[in-house]
């Protein structure tokens, strides 16, 4: 009989598969196709959540219950792939939270690192370990893990901003710790633009460790000192086929992703101009910050405006055309990716 050969009937295999699921058994032969593919198969998504349609349900949520009540009053982007798993990719949590003017969200911490990039409103603000920065439209504003925090409104227009948070990368790997203060807003022992004056104006301390290990020290990027970068090359040079004109967001101590888990870049692209198809291996949310953009993403296609969310899965063809000039923001799981060898992107 020649190795091809089968050796026995399909009937008489079940019957010793059956004889081993009670033993907590499985044949490898049978789950291997799906536990080694040929590449990766994303079980998420691309779609856009509407930034009209969802300030209009969470101004509804504010009506309902208070920043208190809620912890944080969020509404979560679920990718309608998963509905129910609190994901827009595989590994990331993303929502768009509110608080009301002269509302606090009271202090907590826990071990996901998380990011808010504000859509709307301005002074209202974020309290990292005991210093205080005031949150404006734009601003890329980071909460190291394990550090406490609290947001708050102390003047008269709400503030809404997009969350991203590493939950999910944390529960698979079941590390997941939080803890409550015991006040409801932690005790200011910093002056505002403490940790940007240390790091972030091309200075540093001659000690260059991070109070939050392998996160950046500096907790707001602020979008008015990005977006000069970033028009500045812009008119310096012409935009790259397949990102536009783009810059990272980087951590001073070592030049890397400000997050040990989550990377996050801000992009440029012309009115009229179309990128080249590319795909990569991190699940991508993006942000349109300014102006309009045409998508398409596998086989689907849609139109994005100002505060519009994008979900974007692994592996999936996408391109991008800017009906008007536009300016997006984009988080992802790259930065995990990169420390542990597996990122990989193709360009066509």
């Amino acid at each position: 009989m020649s190795t091809a050969e089968a050796l026995a009937p399909v009937k008489d295999r079940q019957k010793f598969y059956d004889r081993l699921a009670p033993q907590n058994l499985a044949p490898l032969w049978e789950v291997l196709k799906g536990l080694v593919p040929l590449e990766p198969t994303s079980k998420f998504i691309p779609h856009v959540w509407r930034f009209k349609e969802c300030r209009e349900f969470l101004m509804e949520a504010g009506d309902l219950l208070t920043a208190e009540e809620a912890e944080r009053r969020v509404l979560v982007f679920e990718n309608p792939a998963m509905p129910g798993g609190s994901r827009i990719t595989a590994t990331m949590y993303s929502g768009m939270q509110l608080i009301l003017p002269g509302e606090i969200a009271p202090a907590h911490r826990h071990t996901a690192s998380a990011l808010r990039f504000v859509l709307e409103g301005n002074l209202g603000y974020t309290a990292v370990a005991g210093e205080r920065t005031l949150m404006e439209r734009g601003d890329f504003v980071i909460t190291p893990n394990w550090a406490w925090h609290d947001h708050g409104q102390e003047h008269d227009k709400p503030v809404i901003w997009i969350d991203g948070l590493d939950l999910h990368m944390i529960n698979f790997f079941e590390t997941a710790f939080s803890e409550h203060a015991n006040d409801k807003a932690q005790m200011v022992q910093r002056k505002p633009g403490e940790s940007q004056a240390r790091w972030g104006a091309n200075m540093a301390p001659f000690q260059m460790a991070s109070p939050f290990g392998l996160t950046t020290p500096i907790f707001n990027y602020k979008y008015k000192a990005s977006r000069e970068a970033l028009m500045a090359i812009a008119a310096a040079g012409k935009p790259d086929a397949h990102r536009a004109h783009a810059l990272r967001y980087t951590n001073p101590t070592d030049g890397g992703w400000p997050m040990p888990t989550i990377a996050a870049w801000l992009s440029h692209l012309p009115k009229g101009f179309e990128t080249k198809p590319l795909r990569a291996t991190d699940g991508q949310t993006v942000i349109v910050v300014e102006g309009e953009i045409e998508v398409e993403a596998g086989d689907k296609s849609f139109r994005a405006t100002e505060g519009d969310v994008i979900a974007m899965p692994s592996w999936v063809w996408r391109k991008y055309r800017a009906s008007k000039d536009a300016i997006t923001f984009t988080f992802s799981d790259r930065s995990a990716q990169e420390k542990l060898g597996l990122y990989r992107e193709e360009l066509r």
